[in-house]
């Protein structure tokens, strides 16, 4: 179960789809650096 769209690409969605145990975001090509960064830190944060 994942998220799209603009709240794919947000920092805090992305802290809340990993908070809530979301499998993955999709979003606009140009969000997916920032997307990435934010997912690695919410892991990151999630595991310790």
């Amino acid at each position: 179960l994942g998220i799209c769209g603009e709240h794919g690409g947000d920092p805090a969605s992305i802290t809340f789809c990993e908070s809530v145990g979301l499998d993955y975001v999709s979003c606009s090509p140009f969000r997916v650096p920032i997307a990435r960064l934010a997912a690695a830190q919410a892991a990151i944060n999630a595991a310790g």
